[in-house]
Formats: C-alpha cells, sequence, structure tokens
C-alpha cells in the first residue's frame, strides 16, 4: 500500500466532507477511493470514519489519527521542497486574517519587509477579530493566539505572546495602586469580551491564581482597551505586542510584574492541501525567520 496516498486519500474525504468529493478532486475512482480508505484502517488496525448515506464522520481513533497524517504529509512536503531548486521567486496571491490589534501592531511591518523582498507577490490582509473558517473564507493563512490548535488544520508556532495589567497614571492616582492579584477584584477592569471576560488567570510564586475581574468597559479587540486605559478609565490586561510602547513611553503603567498572565502561542496555521503554493510556503518561512527570537516588543518588559 501506498501509504502516503492512502493518507492524502484520508485528508482529502474529511476536509472535502465525502468520497465522491474527494474522488473527483484527487482524479480517482470510487473504487479506488474506496480501496485506500480500507487499507489505511487495515494499516492502523481500526475503523477511522463512520460512513453513511447521507453523513461522514470521525471515530474516536479517526480523530487521533487526522493530525497526524497531516503533519506526516506536510513533512513529506518538506522533504520534497527541500531537494527541488524553485523556478522563479514567489509570485500570486496570498489572504490572510489576522487579528486588528497584532495586524496593526506587528504584522503589517512584516508582510511590508516580505512584498519588498518579492514584489511579484499581493497580499490581502483581513483584520478581524474573530476566529474565520479558511476554507469558506478562501484564507490561505491565518494568525492566531491560541494553546488550542484545530486538529484539522497545520500550525506553525511563530512566537509566544505575553499580556501585561496596566492603567494610565492618572486611574491609579485616583483609584489607588494594587499591591496584590486579588486586589484586582476591588478596582474598575477593562474586560475582553471573549477572553478572560471575568476571571483574569495569574502565575504568581509558582502558583496557579484565578482572579474574578469586573468593570464598567469590555470591548472585543484590544486596541479599544488600551485607548479606555490610556484615558483613565480602569485597569486591563493587554498583549505585550500592543502595551509595550506605552509602557515604555510612561502613558501606561505596568502593574504586579510578579504575577505573570497566562501565556499563549502565536501561530500561523493554514489548511492541508495536497501541493502547498510555493508563495504560501516562502511567507510561513518568511515569518518564522522574523519571529523565531525571543519577541523584540518584550524587551526590558520580560
Amino acid at each position: 500500500m501506498d501509504r502516503l496516498n492512502a493518507m492524502r486519500v484520508f485528508v482529502t474525504v474529511i476536509d472535502l466532507g465525502s468520497q465522491s468529493a474527494a474522488a473527483d478532486y484527487l482524479q480517482l475512482s470510487r473504487p479506488v477511493v474506496s480501496r485506500y480508505l480500507a487499507e489505511l484502517e487495515d494499516w492502523v488496525g481500526t475503523r477511522l470514519m463512520q460512513r453513511t448515506t447521507r453523513k461522514l464522520s470521525l471515530t474516536a481513533a479517526g480523530q487521533e489519527t487526522l493530525p497526524r497524517c497531516r503533519q506526516l504529509l506536510e513533512l513529506a512536503g518538506d522533504l520534497q521542497a527541500a531537494v527541488q531548486q524553485p523556478e522563479d521567486a514567489p509570485r500570486g496571491a496570498l489572504r490572510i486574517s489576522v487579528s486588528t490589534s497584532f495586524g496593526q501592531a506587528q504584522l503589517v511591518d512584516a508582510v511590508a519587509a516580505y512584498v519588498r523582498r518579492f514584489p511579484d507577490v499581493k497580499v490581502e490582509l483581513q483584520m478581524l477579530d474573530r476566529t474565520v473558517n479558511l476554507v469558506d473564507e478562501r484564507i490561505d493563512l491565518a494568525i492566531r493566539t491560541s494553546n488550542d490548535v484545530d486538529p484539522s488544520l497545520i500550525a506553525r508556532r511563530l512566537s509566544v505572546c505575553r499580556s501585561v495589567v496596566c492603567a494610565a497614571p492618572a486611574y491609579l492616582n485616583e483609584r489607588g495602586t494594587p499591591q496584590r492579584v486579588e486586589e484586582l477584584s476591588l478596582h474598575n477592569c477593562l474586560t475582553h469580551a471573549y477572553f478572560g471576560h471575568s476571571l483574569w488567570h495569574f502565575a504568581v510564586a509558582g502558583q496557579q491564581v484565578a482572579v474574578p475581574v469586573s468593570g464598567n468597559i469590555s470591548a472585543n479587540e484590544v486596541m479599544t482597551l488600551q485607548r479606555a486605559a490610556l484615558a483613565g478609565a480602569g485597569i486591563t490586561m493587554l498583549p505585550t505586542y500592543q502595551a509595550a510602547d506605552a509602557i515604555r513611553r510612561g502613558e501606561l503603567v505596568r502593574l504586579l510584574p510578579e504575577a505573570k498572565p497566562r501565556e499563549l502561542n502565536l501561530n500561523a496555521v493554514y489548511t492541508s492541501r495536497k501541493h502547498m503554493p510555493a508563495t504560501l510556503r516562502s511567507m510561513l518561512d518568511f515569518l518564522v525567520q522574523r519571529f523565531k527570537d525571543e519577541p523584540a516588543w518584550d524587551r526590558d518588559l520580560y
């Protein structure tokens, strides 16, 4: 059995939702697709999918097998790319989804540097403060801050995303400066609508601490929270890539430095494809190289 092709068929069936669609996409007959799936199940020793005339779903074993198949296919593609010389420089279009805050604070400069190097690439940035469906919205690459990666997608880690608790001097002069994380519950905290809306998590002296917080402003993106904090409205938790410059300028004051908010991974996420376009691979490699070291925005903060 050609195991790589069997895994490719399996992944394509899941991505497209049916064996017939996968057969059309891979230009294989329906019986050949069925045979590949059966041989893959024989190889792993268990059923990977539940098949009915109207629905296809993964078994528990299939959910474990799918991300590993994606990883093996990606490694095979990397091996092939490593021994082939590209015919020419990257060219074509890329659609990239990113949060408004990280996009404006960090990614725009990275993309500008990339297109200066490869001027035949056209990049469309989608600044969206929601999780997009890469297939439905035709997104080639998404930059996401999370420790939980959708198992149906491939993720390459770019860097770490740290956060700080901060407030404007005007607020602290009026309301006082908290000395312990528990005191945050007594303050007006400006919260993110989706992340840590009512509970902020910290590591303090090796212990995990969750602090209930509340306030009179909530927003779905951090740039708004930073503006509100700068105006003296309250205490907020911001990613360091967003807040570092304001802290260095003294416009915001970092609070409780001994308490470390939860760290997240900054990932570049994309769908598994039979042959990754050279331009997408080039952009991924560029971003990994650019962000691989300790984040520049964290200098003097951590």
